[in-house]
């Protein structure tokens, strides 16, 4: 009964309530990809510019000169999900860039006991499968230099793939906007995700439905609808880059995400919420990185109905030698509480400083 009760709860954590704008939509996107820029809280809108660049802000493609790959790969909670992500940029020209990349997010060997107990009322452990809970997103960027001054553009179109095992899946498909503006030592971002809102389609198993349908009696006994609709969101970013002697180089952003409703953030209201991130990166001559954050502040109620605010901090460190980019960071994908932080390693290799 246990064991139906966590299936039930997998599947309709997904699919309840689905065919309305949903406040927490497709969010194994939100968790971000390269090590670098989880390093520094994700705050790296206005300052993205390499292959990684196609999930955090497309616009910064335009910064590549030559081919380009990346390669992440991180474990959460203590081994049961894991979390993979490559991608590859080009330049079409001087004034424009293509990218593409691949997330996989997934728990995998998820024991199906729906058959465990035999007609008879036997426990059969041979009657034990296996199934896998995945989410992928396949993501198309295009970013051009505008005609305006230190201006960039960038669109990414994403699809999304949701599988629950034979249970459920769905497909999706949205876009993301991005720009870039520099001047000076400054530099603005701006990324509109899910700009056209995200949009799931599930398709369910109706056999495999009935045989967890009475796991809780006198519930779900009606299939859950079957669309959901991933709200916007958009993500504000400032940088400023300090020269620091001779040999080190400092950069520092401060990124605004801001959500379309009420949540646990520092500033929230119906009309949204607002969590800022802060991020640095004291560099020795684009070699030796050294990165800190600190982000998701958030209003944690306490058990007499207090609230605290807590935040979470991140830290990495990077090497670059000859065009090859092995960053590590060491962040909390639960975000607060006694989560487990996690550590997470990435690879940029970038073609241009490998050629002879």
């Amino acid at each position: 009964m246990k064991f139906k009760v966590l299936l039930l709860f997998l599947l309709f954590s997904v699919l309840i309530n689905a065919q309305a704008f949903r406040n927490y939509s497709n969010e194994f996107l939100n968790i971000g990809v390269d090590a670098a820029a989880l390093g520094k809280s994700k705050a790296v809108v206005a300052t993205t510019n390499n292959v990684n660049a196609t999930y955090w802000n497309p616009a910064g493609l335009v910064g590549i000169e030559d081919y380009q790959g990346s390669l992440m790969y991180a474990s959460y909670f203590a081994g049961i999900a894991n979390y993979n992500h490559a991608a590859f940029a080009m330049p079409i020209d001087k004034e424009s860039a293509l990218g593409i990349s691949i997330i996989r997010f997934g728990v995998d060997d998820i024991l199906n006991t729906t058959q465990l107990i035999d007609s008879e009322g036997n426990i059969d452990f041979n009657r034990i499968s296996l199934f896998s809970a995945a989410d992928y997103a396949f993501n198309f960027a295009y970013a051009r230099n505008l005609i305006f001054k230190d201006v960039k553009l960038g669109v990414n179109a994403k699809i999304v793939r949701r599988t629950i095992g034979d249970f459920a899946s769905s497909w999706g498909f949205g876009f993301d906007v991005g720009l870039q503006f520099e001047r000076n030592n400054w530099k603005f971002g701006l990324m509109a995700r899910d700009i056209t809102t995200t949009f799931n389609s599930w398709a369910i198993n109706e056999q495999e439905f009935e045989k967890i349908r009475d796991a809780i009696p006198g519930q779900n006994q009606e299939l859950p609808q079957s669309t959901e609709i991933t709200k916007p969101k958009l993500q504000l970013g400032v940088a400023r880059d300090f020269k620091i002697g001779r040999f080190f180089n400092l950069q520092t952003e401060v990124d605004l995400n801001i959500r379309f409703a009420r949540t646990n953030d520092i500033f929230s209201s119906d009309a949204g919420s607002i969590d800022p991130a802060i991020g640095l990166q004291l560099d020795y001559e684009n070699m030796v990185y050294l990165r800190a954050g600190v982000g998701n502040f958030q209003y944690q109620t306490e058990f007499d109905n207090s609230k605290s605010l807590n935040t979470q901090p991140n830290f990495g460190v990077g090497f670059n030698y000859k065009g090859i980019q092995i960053d590590y960071a060491l962040t909390n994908i639960g975000s607060v509480g006694n989560a487990l932080y996690s550590n997470i390693f990435s690879v940029t290799i970038d073609y241009n400083l490998l050629r002879p």
